[in-house]
């Protein structure tokens, strides 16, 4: 008999339009169990219950009053699900979703991409030391204290019990030597791992726990996961996006073509009113990918310029909602200068190659803590600045302001990168002569090229792409001066003549017709490095949108690519 797949569906608002989703999954053979909140009224739920009481497939489990940041999610989803795995012994997964999902691809190419999968859980699950899932502040401090008053109920009595377990030292330490881990709530497992999550003998010590866990449903199964799951993919099948301030995005009518272009199989959060979506999707052809593997960093891109757009608003446009303030900075060094983070590690002979085409001093890692590596291997150059490590972090300002103050009259050009010494980060970022072009994720590279195994690197990696989001923080900060430009690593691979004609138009160089650009480094299984990475609990996000099919299915090796001419039209 073949495993079926069956789903959770969580609701406690716009019930024709659960309504609606439960019988689309029901249709394609999907055991549905719904868990409706119990604060709804008890002649709503039944009016809802008897809608449905004609599909045998979709069945009500016990309810639970629901609250967000609450142990009553996990509850209601631990209901939900014994009810499920008890009256559908042929389930082999288990979906999560809520009344305001929206399956966006035929549910006959989800079933049959698990199909395919039989051993494969599908949950985000990374750890909070690693990676900065939240927004606001606790991150540990979710785990190590305890949160028995509702955070949007009760105010004032949570961050004052807060403060009350910091003052006193508080920490709660984690039940039978688990690991805590992090990820969206809305997960797919196998039949297996969620059986064994629920029926582990310590199951209510890990009750106990999370009970007073804040927001445990983001933590809950993503930690037990790990102890239970023979494979994880750590990631979620449904995009559900975030803004800036942690707030999910909602989905409307004029999201159609960008959600179909994710390829996930499920959206979150539809608006209730958003006709076309629910006429498109739930319909027997709507969305068809085929095989396509579900890439919601397809998106990410538009997600990221809008909130760019949000936070920062365009260079110049003073407005009631950006209204920046003034700066009063000024310039610290006596020349422009150009810092190139991430370059080096992407483009073969790029120091070379910038020297040939712009006639400037280009240097390696200044910064770097073994030496300063000054161009063309020199220890010493104009003012008696000298490559010892040690003088130049004696007062790493005066030796950047010194190297530009000797040289001026001819630009200057040097690598950084999140190994580098950042002291002087916020220094050069409100520099007006600093010229910064940013690749972010390059320092992967290193790291794949190494052939160290993803679990070995995982610290490392860890590190590196924290020291260079606090780096891009400050890069993106209202307060910079320099010129800046940043890209994903992504976006560089895909379009490299773009970033490089930017570099150069910077260190100002002439317009050429023809130019022959650097080689990119060979990059052939980088995809599936990242997503080991992802696997192992550490997720490298700014790399940006490469493929994230399992390692398994790593396309076949290509001949080096060839150097190549750009020509202007």
């Amino acid at each position: 008999m073949t495993a079926r797949l069956g789903v959770i569906l969580l609701v406690h608002t716009a019930f024709d339009r659960a309504e609606q989703v439960a019988r689309h999954w029901a249709r394609a053979g999907c055991p549905v169990v719904i868990h409706v909140d119990r604060a709804v009224p008890r002649a709503r739920h039944d009016a809802f219950a008897r809608a449905l009481s004609d599909e045998a497939r979709i069945v009500f489990s016990r309810r639970f009053r629901c609250e967000w940041g609450t142990w009553s999610l996990v509850a209601a989803t631990q209901a939900a699900a014994e009810t499920l795995l008890s009256r559908f012994p042929d389930v082999g997964h288990v979906y999560l979703a809520s009344g305001a999902c929206l399956p966006i691809r035929p549910v006959e190419e989800l079933i049959d991409y698990l199909a395919a999968r039989p051993e494969t859980d599908f949950i985000e699950s990374a750890t909070t030391a690693e990676v900065p899932w939240t927004v606001g502040g606790l991150h540990e401090e979710r785990f190590t204290l305890a949160f028995p008053f509702a955070w949007k109920r009760q105010r004032r009595l949570f961050d004052a019990y807060v403060e009350l377990q910091r003052r006193i030292g508080r920490r709660r330490e984690m039940p039978d030597g688990l690991v805590p881990h992090m990820g969206s709530q809305w997960w797919c497992l196998t039949r297996e791992t969620l059986a064994a999550i629920l029926r582990d003998p310590n199951r209510a010590a890990h009750d106990r726990f999370f009970r007073r866990v804040w927001i445990p449903d983001e933590s809950y199964f993503q930690t037990l996961a790990r102890r239970h799951a023979r494979r994880i993919e750590s990631r979620s099948l449904t995009v559900s996006k975030f803004d800036y301030q942690g707030r999910p995005h909602i989905f409307y009518d004029d999201h159609l073509t960008l959600l179909r272009r994710s390829r996930c199989f499920v959206a979150r959060k539809i608006w209730p009113g958003a006709d076309r979506l629910y006429d498109a999707f739930l319909t027997e052809a709507a969305g068809r990918a085929g095989r396509a593997e579900p890439d919601p960093a397809r998106i990410d891109r538009l997600f990221a310029k809008g909130a760019e757009r949000r936070t920062r608003a365009r260079p110049g446009l003073w407005m009631q909602s950006s209204f920046p303030a003034e700066g009063r900075e000024t310039s610290v060094t006596a020349a422009p200068y150009t810092l190139l983070h991430g370059f080096a590690e992407l483009f073969e002979g790029v120091e070379a190659w910038l020297t040939a085409s712009t006639g400037a001093r280009v240097h390696g890692h200044l910064f770097a803590p073994e030496r300063a590596e000054f161009a063309d291997g020199a220890t010493v150059i104009e003012g008696a600045l000298t490559d010892s490590a040690a003088l130049r972090d004696a007062n790493p300002k005066a030796f950047l302001t010194s190297l530009i103050w000797n040289t001026r009259g001819r630009h200057q050009c040097f690598q950084f990168g999140p190994r580098d010494d950042q002291s002087l980060n916020w220094t050069i970022a409100q520099d007006p002569n600093a010229r910064i072009a940013a690749v972010t994720g390059a320092w992967a590279v290193p790291l794949f090229r190494s052939g160290r195994p993803a679990a070995e690197v995982r610290a490392e990696a860890a590190h590196l792409q924290a020291v260079e989001a606090d780096h891009l923080k400050v890069l993106r900060s209202p307060w910079t001066a320099a010129r800046i430009r940043v890209w994903s690593m992504a976006e560089v691979v895909a379009t490299p003549a773009q970033a490089l004609r930017s570099v150069l138009s910077d260190m100002g160089a002439p317009e050429a017709a023809e130019l022959e650009m650097p080689r990119l480094v060979d990059l052939e299984g980088f995809g599936a490095f990242l997503q080991e990475l992802k696997n192992q609990g550490m997720h490298p996000y700014l790399t940006g949108d490469f493929p994230t099919g399992p390692a398994s299915q790593r396309a076949a090796p290509r001949p080096p690519r060839k150097p190549y001419v750009v020509r202007e039209p």
